[in-house]
């Protein structure tokens, strides 16, 4: 028996409890589905996106490397934001990693490497597929009357269109040549 299970529980995964910003337990239920499925592959394309930073190597090492550890910052500090935005609405953030690679609507590659231009490519699918999902998720919140969680999704958005943009300049025919 783990200690987990011999202290008491304040809150169960999956429960939602009413919340302060009086949005309706039901849509928020549903706002929070999504959020933990934002959270999960935000996770999923962090861990993906810090691996490369680990294993780049080329001519263009350094630019990549400091590219990809901000890129990979800025997926930390969306996975904060969704996380904090899932709990204030009553729900309680996905955490666990097996439980992130449950919701993720998005793959993680595998602990194989590539080079650097296959492995921009995988970040970069992940990437549109993220985006997608985030620009559904800002229709649902807005459908449900929380502008604040729109409003969050859509910033974050900006943030993963703009690192989306840079590595599809990285790919360029003209870089990341043998």
């Amino acid at each position: 028996m783990t200690m987990a299970t011999q202290e008491h529980v304040d809150r169960e995964f999956g429960s939602i409890e009413e919340n302060e910003l009086r949005l309706d337990v039901e849509k928020a239920e549903q706002i929070i589905d999504a959020l933990n499925q934002d959270l999960a592959n935000v996770y999923v394309l962090y861990h993906q996106v810090k691996k490369h930073h680990w294993n780049v190597e080329g001519a263009e090492f350094r630019d990549l490397h400091l590219f990809l550890g901000d890129a990979a910052a800025n997926l930390e500090d969306a996975a904060d934001e969704i996380a904090e935005r899932a709990q204030a609405l009553g729900g309680t953030p996905i955490s666990g990693p097996a439980q992130q690679a449950e919701h993720a609507s998005v793959e993680y590659e595998g602990q194989e490497i590539y080079d650097i231009r296959r492995s921009l490519e995988h970040d970069l699918s992940v990437y549109g597929d993220i985006i997608e999902a985030t620009r559904d998720h800002i229709e649902l919140a807005e459908n449900l009357g929380d502008q604040a969680t729109a409003q969050i999704l859509r910033e974050l958005l900006v943030q993963t269109e703009e690192d989306a943009h840079h590595i599809e300049h990285y790919l360029a025919d003209d870089t990341l040549v043998n």
